[in-house]
């Protein structure tokens, strides 16, 4: 019969026992190094690394009550402006010793609740919520439990909390615009659901655009989801129409929507861009710049906001009584590339 060695992991006393300290001493070096000499704190480094000793985080997470790691969860993560967030939140909360767990709601509200559920079981110091529609009752919910909470890509005015975002209303009108200016007068914001805050706040920056101009009609093409998938299928039935029912620019919510219409138009070489259809993306994504027809765009600083969300987050985790919440809201930019450049449509 083959004996098999049973590898048992080695505790805090084992290290203890081989250092030839206490079991408080092994605590310091693991937790307060500053408190104990470097001579020390070798031995017990020595016996760590001589007996593979891998230290308990759960259990010291329920010994503090909180974890070493905060919650972030985003729209959509296969949208690179959540994938750019996430890395600024990664790097800032680095630089405190935290841990990004990072949950994909996939714009559904059911895996938002879900994703939210479980870091306030994990303990996390806190959690970066990019929300799919109305949270404040879920909000209200984990502040009563003891879980910060800050608000990202969305205002948390309405709810009384700390957010960080970008004024949406300011970048759709900063689009269409730019899109007025060049003399288109059929214009067509694509985007949705309008249920997100961010794409109804988008819309309405549209409108105030054309508010004064009677001339220039708007329609709004509600899609599923902010997809590339679901910007085919819009250019691909605008394709469809009549050439003189289709729109002569378009708005759209964000990037990858936009790069969708791109591929269904150049797919059949019915409709260019810009020459039949200028248009203008948001987000300003790395592949912006790089797709075949270069999209203008609205420019959000998406490491920043990622960054700074970090900073507000551990602001209020600390529990100040005296701090009140914070709305940080920055500007976009428009970004003019050639899906917009040269257009010069005639009025009328």
């Amino acid at each position: 019969m083959k004996k098999w060695e049973i590898m048992v992991a080695a505790s805090v006393k084992d290290v203890a026992a081989r250092a030839g300290v206490s079991v408080g001493t092994v605590s310091n070096v693991l937790n307060r190094p500053g408190k104990v000499n470097q001579e020390t704190a070798r031995r017990v480094h020595d016996a760590i690394e001589a007996l593979g000793f891998v230290r308990n985080d759960a259990a010291r997470q329920l010994r503090e009550g909180r974890s070493r790691s905060i919650g972030l969860v985003v729209l959509d993560v296969a949208n690179p402006f959540f994938t750019d967030v996430a890395r600024g939140a990664e790097d800032r909360a680095a630089e405190h010793d935290l841990t990004v767990l990072l949950g994909n709601s996939d714009e559904n509200e059911s895996r938002e609740e879900a994703y939210l559920d479980l870091f306030v079981e994990q303990r996390v110091q806190g959690v970066l919520l990019s929300p799919r529609g109305d949270v404040g009752d879920r909000i209200e919910l984990m502040r009563r439990r003891g879980t910060a909470v800050v608000l990202v890509d969305r205002s948390g005015a309405e709810h009384g909390v700390s957010s960080v975002s970008v004024d949406d209303v300011a970048g759709g009108y900063l689009a269409v615009k730019h899109l007025v200016e060049i003399g288109c007068r059929r214009i067509a914001f694509v985007g949705g659901p309008h249920s997100i805050r961010q794409v109804s706040d988008r819309l309405e920056g549209a409108r105030r655009a054309i508010a004064d101009h009677p001339e220039i009609s708007l329609e709004a093409i509600e899609t599923e989801s902010l997809t590339v998938l679901a910007g085919r299928a819009v250019g691909d039935a605008i394709e469809s129409r009549a050439k003189d029912t289709r729109p002569d620019a378009i708005f759209a919510a964000n990037d990858l929507v936009a790069m969708g219409l791109v591929q269904a138009f150049v797919m059949t070489g019915t409709v260019r861009v810009p020459d039949d259809i200028a248009l203008v993306g948001y987000d300003d994504i790395a592949f912006a710049e790089a797709a075949v027809v270069p999209l203008s765009s609205i420019r959000q600083p998406s490491e920043l906001i990622g960054y700074t969300a970090v900073d507000l987050l551990l602001a209020v985790a600390a529990n100040d009584p005296d701090f009140a919440p914070e709305h940080i809201v920055f500007q976009p930019e428009l970004i003019v590339r050639e899906s917009t450049v040269g257009v010069k449509r005639r009025d009328g």
